[in-house]
């Protein structure tokens, strides 16, 4: 029901559900206006948690969540897909219709608001996140990284094999998360992108996708 909705496939939303606490199981047990008042006071960061502090009584005052079970990491992200309260008022939504927007403890919630963010950062649902390639002999490095970013038929025009078929109009950029040498990507744009605003590393976006790929297949 959320695929149909939303457009983004099982799998992106497992390897973020993942990642980010354990199917669940690590939620963070700090409170989350405690948190955000701390680090908005100790300085280093003020402006940006002040501004999600604010956010987080936001989201009190709408009902959503009680002070005492808003929990979540010591830096103030929430639930189990680790939401800071400004992605929480841009992004979770009420799935299952119980007029709260739990993403602590309701599947429905949760699996939802993680494929509005992905769909809101622009999500395509006929591509994947990316593939694996096979990569040619003396293939120059220096054409790797996320922001080259050729059509497949390019890339293929070079000796780039993807590990699936994919359109040949799709953009992608070959990524060597090991080095030159060693496994290589073609990581499929937008969605790349969409998994990279959520956390911005390379590594984490190929782990979303290796890991949700595993866990659905």
């Amino acid at each position: 029901r959320v695929t149909e909705k939303y457009g983004v496939g099982p799998a992106p939303i497992m390897g973020i559900w993942g990642l980010e606490s354990d199917y669940g199981a690590s939620t963070g047990g700090f409170h989350v206006i405690e948190a955000l008042a701390t680090l908005a006071w100790e300085g280093r960061r003020a402006a940006f948690f002040r501004s999600e502090l604010m956010d987080a009584l936001k989201i009190i005052e709408a009902g959503d969540i009680t002070p005492e079970r808003m929990t979540g990491s010591y830096a103030g992200a929430m639930g189990q897909p680790q939401f800071m309260p400004d992605s929480y008022l841009k992004f979770a939504v009420d799935f299952s219709g119980t007029g709260k927007r739990d993403i602590w403890n309701d599947p429905g919630d949760i699996f939802a608001s993680v494929a509005n963010y992905l769909a809101k950062s622009g999500w395509n649902g006929a591509l994947p996140w990316g593939v694996p390639a096979r990569l040619p002999a003396g293939f120059d490095a220096a054409l790797a990284g996320r922001d080259n970013r050729k059509t497949l038929a390019d890339w293929t025009r070079l000796g780039v094999v993807p590990g699936r078929k994919l359109p040949p109009e799709t953009m992608a950029a070959v990524l060597l998360p090991g080095g030159a040498g060693g496994e290589a990507y073609l990581a499929c744009h937008p969605n790349f992108l969409a998994i990279r605003r959520y956390n911005p590393s390379d590594f984490y976006c190929i782990s979303v996708g290796l890991i949700g790929e595993r866990v659905t297949a």
